[in-house]
């Protein structure tokens, strides 16, 4: 079964969705920055620092209490979708329905509840606790639009995924810019809550036309979700941790800064982190269940892994060394002029995504092998690093310091998970991970200190001539890969 399923794992195969994924979520940050242009403009750095700040709420306590339904039912789906039984797959669809319904009505009460305390923690001026309290609505709709997205991914309609992610980026824009042209910071909480109606309404759509949508409140169906909700539950605090880091960080600038910090920072990071993890789009709805159903093979895992690796390497590489030099220019144009002290993090952060793309398809071995308390404690070590390193560099050296922080937090990440799938799973790195590695990092590196080095003709000539041989490589790699 493992040489079969093997098949779906050729560099071909990766190519194709990594493509697909990768595509659709470069449209989704074109469409984005132009909505981050607006309100750049209309509202300024303060205002991107409180959308960041109640966006990083509503996302820690939504991810909080989903009970990780959006995740965990992905592998079970997938094998009753392999199998061929509709009876059985239609019962356990309904059954992540169900848990998803009551994952929304408790994220909704926690956000009402917690609307107070959130307000302490993440402000030191006025009282904001009405906003985080009309959240409510968008943290459970969020938790819908996740089980119904974890069953398109698990019955594999990989291509409408790509459409409604595409789709659900437009209809965002559209509504979301009016918005803030008529009413300024007003329109913050209702745009959050009518973005992720937009995000909830077309999945739900699809997923119905395919698999109708059927809710039972039995005692049966709850007793045979338990051990979804149970797996659940680990990747649930790992999500906490992730975004409850992010969360804090942005609070605890605030508290030692102040709004117009937030929304530089929030800038860096959305340049940097957000926009480059388009490269791991495919990762959770093609690679994780691909590598779940070999998870019992520790060969195949490995030879699987270290190909979603390369061709994660390949992507981004030449992609971060552009970015490097370019940042000058793309931070105005992007924003507005505003923003320049961002670029000097930005620049420096854009390293911990080369870290990223090494990292994050080893950190999915152990969820694929149902590992989640070890997939649990990396994410609690990833965490509490990222937070101690930002804040404490940060008021040591301010925004220049978060973006070295941010790489520091990601090379140990990437130490400790290798460490231990070494030892427990004998993974190692292919050769062509590791050739691909030890050319790209110096060469971003040589990149990184030509941007802090230089300036004027020197600059340009040297970054865009180390861009273009990035570029190069890369493209080489492509080729052979797709002999392969």
């Amino acid at each position: 079964m493992a040489t079969e399923k093997l098949s779906t794992n050729s560099y071909r195969h990766v190519l194709k969705y990594t493509g697909i994924f990768g595509g659709v979520q470069v449209f989704n940050i074109l469409v984005g920055l132009v909505r981050n242009k607006f309100v750049a403009i209309l509202l300024g750095p303060e205002g991107m620092g409180l959308v960041s700040l109640l966006n990083t709420a509503m996302n820690f306590i939504s991810q909080s209490t989903s009970l990780g339904v959006s995740f965990s039912a992905i592998r079970r789906i997938s094998e009753l979708y392999e199998s061929g039984d509709r009876i059985a797959l239609e019962r356990y669809i309904g059954i992540v329905r169900l848990w998803s319904v009551i994952a929304a009505v408790l994220g909704a009460m926690v956000c009402v509840a917690a609307g107070p305390l959130l307000n302490v923690l993440s402000f030191s001026w006025g009282d904001h606790t009405l906003h985080f309290i009309l959240l409510a609505p968008a943290v459970a709709m969020t938790a819908l639009a996740g089980s119904e997205l974890a069953i398109l991914k698990g019955t594999q309609r990989l291509r409408q995924i790509a459409s409604i992610q595409a789709l659900t980026s437009v209809l965002s824009l559209a509504v979301a810019i009016p918005l803030f042209i008529t009413f300024n910071y007003k329109a913050i909480v209702p745009v959050i809550s009518l973005t992720a109606l937009v995000n909830l309404l077309p999945p739900l759509v699809v997923s119905n036309r395919n698999y109708p949508f059927h809710l039972s409140f039995s005692r049966t169906l709850f007793a045979e979700g338990s051990p979804m909700v149970r797996m659940g539950l680990a990747f649930t605090l790992a999500a906490m941790f992730t975004s409850g880091s992010d969360m804090l960080v942005r609070a605890l600038l605030n508290q030692v800064s102040d709004l117009n910090t937030v929304g530089l920072y929030n800038a860096a990071y959305m340049i940097t982190i957000t926009y480059s993890s388009m490269v791991f789009s495919a990762m959770e709805s093609d690679y994780f269940p691909r590598l779940s159903a070999i998870n019992h093979d520790n060969d195949a895992v490995n030879s699987v892994v270290n190909r979603q690796m390369e061709v994660s390497l390949i992507v981004i590489s030449p992609m971060l060394a552009c970015l490097m030099v370019f940042l000058p220019f793309f931070v105005p144009l992007l924003f507005s002029g505003k923003f320049l002290p961002v670029v000097g993090m930005a620049q420096v952060a854009a390293l911990a995504m080369f870290f990223k793309a090494m990292s994050l398809p080893m950190a999915y071995v152990n969820l694929a092998k149902g590992n989640s308390r070890v997939y649990l404690l990396f994410e609690a070590f990833y965490a509490v690093a990222f937070v101690l390193l930002v804040v404490s560099a940060f008021s040591a050296y301010g925004l220049l310091g978060a973006g070295y922080a941010i790489v520091i937090a990601h090379v140990a990440e990437l130490m400790v998970i290798y460490a231990y799938l070494r030892l427990r799973h004998g993974f190692r790195f292919s050769s062509s991970s590791l050739r691909l590695s030890l050319f790209q990092l110096p060469l971003l590196l040589a990149v990184y200190c030509i941007t802090v080095t230089t300036s004027g003709i020197l600059y340009w000539t040297a970054g865009i001539t180390l861009t273009v041989l990035a570029v190069g490589y890369s493209l080489r790699q492509l080729q052979n890969m797709r002999k392969t």
